[in-house]
């Protein structure tokens, strides 16, 4: 039976994937159960969209009474310019990657499945930063059920591969194949690329479905790891390319002594179409201390609801300096931002 969505539920749809942050994503779900159709062609998708508040309450209160309660956080709050889950296979070198790019305390060893938990750090870019979420390894013999609903959070993803391993191609395809039954699409769309695609361009068998609204769509950059073992690392990644057959994006990397990591920072800051806003006060300069970043298309009225959410609504111009107009020009809340621009917000 057909579904026959309605407006209001649709953008309520709209909205849970557009959510970052965990209570937004609740917010988002029981707007759509509150406005889903009530008839047969539905029931399943009530089901699901109840189960999926169920568990997304569950875990925030897991998080709230805090790891002597519930145990480690599986939900980590979005934090900086974007959240980029870091994916692979037991051994590939993640959690030495993460510890080298953030400075993080995350527990490194020479066997696989150290990782238990979420271990969220931050990768400085600049004047922003990336939080870079380490998680487990995937690997059919070690599952992580509650994998699907941490990655709800994620804006990208980076893919770890070991660049030496034989078994490359069989690790590439299980960690697809085991994501796409938690309903995790890896795709090598980004959002500078084809915004459109991002949801609707499978890349595994099976793992596309634009009209379902609990699939995860992570652009994904994959990094061919412990590249320190090769003379020549950029003629083994064309071979891993080549082995693959894959259209994903990717950089050779050495966790171990640093080759190619400072490329990553540049590539996700172009790739996910950033842009860093600074506001000032009349009469002082702009605060360049902390940007405020946005996408690629956003407005001054996204600026002014980063500031505080009442002022999206009270706004009633904004002074510019910047690249997208002309110095002390004013502009309307509907006028796109670039990056580096400043904005004197008037409500």
């Amino acid at each position: 039976m057909p579904a026959n969505l309605s407006p209001e539920y649709k953008a309520a749809e709209a909205a849970y994937r557009a959510a970052r942050d965990p209570r937004a994503r609740l917010d988002g779900l029981r707007e759509m159960l509150r406005t889903i159709p009530k008839h047969k062609g539905t029931e399943r998708l009530q089901a699901d969209i109840k189960a999926r508040i169920k568990a997304l309450v569950e875990e925030l209160e897991e998080n709230r009474k805090g790891g002597g309660h519930g145990g480690p956080a599986l939900v980590v709050r979005p934090e900086g310019a974007a959240q980029i889950a870091l994916l692979g296979p037991p051994n590939a070198g993640k959690s030495t990657l993460h510890a080298r790019l953030t400075g993080s305390e995350a527990h490194v060893a020479p066997y696989p499945f150290t990782t238990q938990f979420p271990e969220p750090g931050m990768l400085p870019f600049e004047d922003v930063q990336f939080q870079l979420v380490d998680l487990p390894p995937i690997a059919p013999e070690h599952p992580v059920p509650w994998l699907g609903g941490t990655l709800q959070g994620a804006d990208a993803a980076l893919l770890v591969l070991d660049l030496g391993d034989p078994a490359d191609l069989e690790q590439w395809e299980a960690v697809r194949s085991i994501l796409a039954r938690l309903r995790v699409v890896l795709t090598g769309c980004w959002p500078v690329d084809d915004a459109a695609s991002l949801r609707t361009t499978a890349t595994h068998p099976g793992e596309s479905d634009a009209d379902d609204p609990f699939v995860v769509t992570l652009p994904t950059l994959v990094l061919a790891n412990k590249a320190e073992a090769f003379a020549d690392p950029d003629a083994e990644l064309g071979a891993l390319r080549e082995l693959t057959g894959s259209a994903f994006p990717m950089l050779a990397v050495s966790a171990q002594t640093g080759f190619g990591l400072g490329a990553i920072g540049t590539w996700l800051f172009g790739h996910l179409g950033i842009v860093r806003v600074y506001t000032k006060v009349p009469g002082h300069a702009a605060d360049r201390s902390r940007p405020f970043t946005l996408r690629r298309g956003q407005t001054v009225g996204d600026v002014a609801r980063l500031v505080h959410r009442d002022l999206g609504h009270t706004l009633r111009y904004a002074r510019l300096w910047g690249a997208s107009g002309h110095d002390g020009q004013q502009v309307g809340p509907e006028h796109r931002v670039a990056d580096r621009d400043v904005v004197e917000l008037h409500a």
